[in-house]
């Protein structure tokens, strides 16, 4: 289509059919059709919807206006309708899953009451609340890997790179926060072995009781079981074989099961599981599982502190350096052997910006000057038992404007953006003129970034 037209009285009438069927043979006009692009009709009232969803998210909408709302809805059904073109995929079982967990979170904003829910939507009852939420996130989801698939194989060089940073003007160049490399040494309180053999029995007998008295494995996990996540559930979890979400040894037990049959007594990071494989649904296996996780004594929390501060002590008096005392003495394995650096989660190198660093960890290494070491901190790990560690800023960076030796991955990620932006913003170009759209009423009037007039 080289030109665009206004959507005739009868096309909308036509959806207004389908939108109200309380009388089918007398339709009444109750929505208007916005825009038509490719498969996808965005009606008038989706665009007030997509601010419901925005607030009911926490975000503040009066900064965001219709026509800017509106030229995202048309983004997202023409990346929505391509995907689609070009044989994209899409689970209808992630998508409930995603549905179930909005609605979860929407919820604990109307203390948990369905019918303001639903009123607040707009909605007769919960499954054509559900239905709708079905087909949003579908859409959105289709439009996200279509986005991700048109910038898969940008790739940047370091001539772009050099490019991209000597073309900004020195005086508007990035200023990059104060950056930290932080190390840390690690002390867990051991389990004795007596403790892990009473755990293993319990969970042996669980599954005897069950096999041998037909008890209900889920009732004992319910009862039993030390995982917050699953115990109200029975301890009911799906895996998918395509989709690993789970640690490595529990996705092993779990696959090496008949339908019916209940695991031995196997270990991972967070304790002791047994695993009843309920049934299998072509690449997903419903199982159930019960934790439980060994306790630690307090003569073994004693011990673990006395051993970090000797540690402490020997740094602090220049008998060992950090990075070697690291090496030696440090319980946490994915720091030990590089000195005890941490990386951070966000870039994957070592530097920490302090303004962005997590809350609990800027608090206990703010007040350190470079090379000295913290006093013992204590924390709870993610199974609930104490630990112990010290810790070390290695080196700092203070604020300040982008060099392109020191920031260079940092100005290669900013180069790498703008590339990745550029090449969708040709894609939308191209496609918008290639595909089927209309758009009608007042929303011909805005001032979109995109084509979508066809002007």
């Amino acid at each position: 289509m080289s030109a665009q037209e206004i959507i005739e009285d009868e096309i909308k009438e036509e959806v207004t059919k389908k939108v109200d069927t309380v009388d089918t043979q007398n339709a009444r006009k109750v929505d208007g059709v916005a825009a038509v692009v490719g498969d996808y009709i965005i009606l008038e009232s989706d665009v007030d919807k997509a601010y419901l969803q925005l607030q009911a998210q926490g975000v503040n909408t009066s900064k965001i206006g219709k026509c800017e709302l509106f030229g995202k809805l048309l983004e997202d059904k023409l990346y929505a309708h391509h995907a689609i073109q070009d044989s994209i995929q899409v689970s209808d079982a992630e998508i409930r899953k995603q549905v179930d967990y909005q609605i979860e979170q929407f919820l604990q904003q109307v203390n948990g009451s369905m019918d303001r829910l639903l009123e607040f939507y707009k909605k007769d009852d919960e499954k054509s609340f559900r239905d709708e939420m079905f087909e949003i996130n579908k859409a959105n989801t289709l439009a996200q890997k279509m986005q991700a698939k048109i910038v898969e194989e940008v790739e940047i060089t370091p001539e772009e790179v050099r490019a991209f940073f000597n073309k900004i003007p020195k005086d508007e160049r990035p200023t990059f926060g104060t950056e930290l490399k932080v190390a840390q040494i690690v002390a867990e309180p051991k389990v004795s072995e007596e403790e892990k053999q009473r755990v293993i029995d319990r969970l042996k007998q669980f599954k005897a009781d069950v096999i041998e008295n037909g008890a209900s494995f889920r009732s004992k996990a319910v009862l039993y079981s030390d995982d917050p996540g699953s115990a109200s559930k029975g301890g009911k979890y799906t895996l998918n074989k395509k989709q690993p979400r789970m640690v490595k040894e529990f996705r092993q037990a779990a696959f090496a099961l008949q339908e019916g049959e209940i695991s031995e007594p196997f270990e991972t990071d967070f304790g002791y599981h047994i695993i009843t494989l309920e049934k299998i649904r072509g690449q997903e296996y419903d199982v159930a599982h019960i934790l439980l996780t060994p306790k630690v004594s307090t003569e073994a929390v004693n011990e673990a502190r006395q051993r970090l501060e000797k540690v402490r002590e020997r740094i602090a008096n220049g008998d060992i350096s950090f990075a070697d005392a690291a090496k030696e003495a440090s319980d946490e394995k994915e720091t030990k052997n590089d000195g005890g650096q941490l990386i951070n989660p966000t870039t994957q190198d070592y530097n920490f910006e302090l303004t962005r660093m997590d809350p609990e960890l800027y608090a206990q290494i703010q007040d350190l000057k470079d090379g000295e070491v913290s006093l013992v901190l204590s924390e709870q790990d993610r199974t609930g038992n104490t630990k112990f560690k010290i810790l070390m800023v290695t080196n700092r960076i203070d604020e300040h404007e982008a060099d392109y030796a020191r920031d260079y991955l940092k100005i290669k990620q900013l180069a790498e953006e703008e590339k990745k932006i550029r090449e969708i913003e040709k894609w939308q170009e191209e496609k918008i003129l290639d595909t089927y759209i209309k758009i009608s009423g007042e929303y011909r009037d805005c001032e979109f970034s995109g084509n979508w007039l066809k002007k």
